[in-house]
């Protein structure tokens, strides 16, 4: 299967505030998810269908991307890199990269979704409807936190809704296109563009066709520390899909160089980074522990994300929280409800309980 007249881009600039502290030292498309950075799904995927020529759209830390990819050969692709110097929107870093296509078909990427979307079914839908853009619609069960997006009967994109109490839809935009060359150089140069509030919008008022591509497969924005962890423990249970973890699936995932007490539980789909140690007794469920980190004796971690080099005490019970690379806790702490470590930081022993603002 090749698809080598369509190109690739993947927007990867935004700084990931949602995900602080664990964004400071890295974007978070960067962020370990199963083992490698999340965009390596996201890329795997792309050569997966027969697009090799992929463009990453970025700007916050810009080198962290070039420096692990390359050239993209290790993974069978053609990189290409552009640093968006101040913020343009999805819209303006989508123009920002037009001088580097190369065809008239474009697939194009939010870069922190995670996504089983039939990219092949897209493409075809988008060549046999002869589409200006194609989205890729997820249904979901409550769609209030999202925008909506209706369609008619054949279909049609009919509208971009606001949040609403009382959505009229359950599809909402998935964060996945498909676009013309001709709509990718219609964008204005040199300053911010959003496609959902201008570009789409002024496609339907001009009566261009914004076509539908509409399933309910496994879809998760990785945004929020409780998504990113869900999202890499879905990887590695094999619930979302990747072509980069084929064969390796399961409760855990425990990276070379790590070391696991006998009598340490592991479940979840919680990953084990490289060099980690979890002592005798520690219960790490639904977790992923970066580099390094240290969990000790009889230590529970469920539904969080531990940063490289970062110490957790013995007896110490963390449940969705979040620790900063290189922090301290002590014994018997206790963090819920969505904590925050900073980098570096120390907690004393038994200095917190029930904290979401450490």
């Amino acid at each position: 299967m090749s698809n080598r007249a369509v190109d690739a881009i993947v927007l990867v600039g935004g700084q990931g505030t949602r995900l602080r502290p664990l964004t400071l030292s890295a974007p978070k498309p960067m962020l370990p998810t199963a083992g490698v950075p999340f965009l390596t799904h996201l890329l795997s995927r792309i050569k997966a269908v027969g697009v090799d020529h992929v463009i990453l759209g970025t700007s916050y830390q810009p080198t962290v991307f070039s420096d692990y990819f390359g050239d993209g050969a290790s993974l069978g692709l053609e990189l290409e890199y552009v640093v968006e110097e101040e913020p343009l929107g999805t819209g303006g870093a989508i123009g920002n990269v037009r001088h580097l296509l190369r065809g008239d078909t474009t697939l194009i990427f939010n870069g922190d979704v995670l996504s089983g979307c039939d990219l092949e079914a897209m493409l075809n839908r988008h060549a046999t409807t002869g589409a200006d853009v194609t989205l890729h619609l997820t249904k979901v069960e409550d769609p209030r936190a999202f925008g909506c997006v209706p369609t008619d009967g054949d279909g049609r994109v009919v509208a971009f809704l606001e949040k609403d109490p009382n959505p009229v839809t359950d599809q909402i935009n998935a964060g996945t296109y498909v676009f013309r060359r001709a709509v990718v150089d219609s964008i204005p140069s040199g300053r911010p563009v959003s496609v959902e509030r201008e570009t789409f919008p002024q496609l339907l008022a001009s009566g261009a066709l914004v076509s539908a591509y509409v399933d309910s497969t496994y879809w998760r924005d990785l945004g929020k520390p409780g998504d990113f962890a869900a999202g890499s423990a879905d990887l590695v249970r094999g619930i979302a899909p990747s072509a980069a973890l084929a064969g390796r699936t399961g409760e855990y995932l425990v990276l070379p160089g790590a070391t696991v007490s006998p009598s340490a539980v592991l479940s979840g789909g919680t990953t084990i980074g490289a060099g980690c140690v979890v002592e005798a007794g520690a219960i790490v469920h639904g977790s992923v522990l970066f580099d390094r980190a240290r969990i000790g004796a009889a230590g529970s971690v469920t539904d969080s994300l531990i940063g490289c080099d970062a110490t957790i005490g013995e007896r110490t019970v963390l449940a969705d929280v979040v620790i900063g690379d290189r922090a301290d806790i002590g014994a018997d702490v206790e963090l819920r409800y969505g904590a925050r470590v900073w980098p570096d930081a120390v907690l004393a022993d038994a200095s917190v309980r029930f904290s979401a603002d450490a």
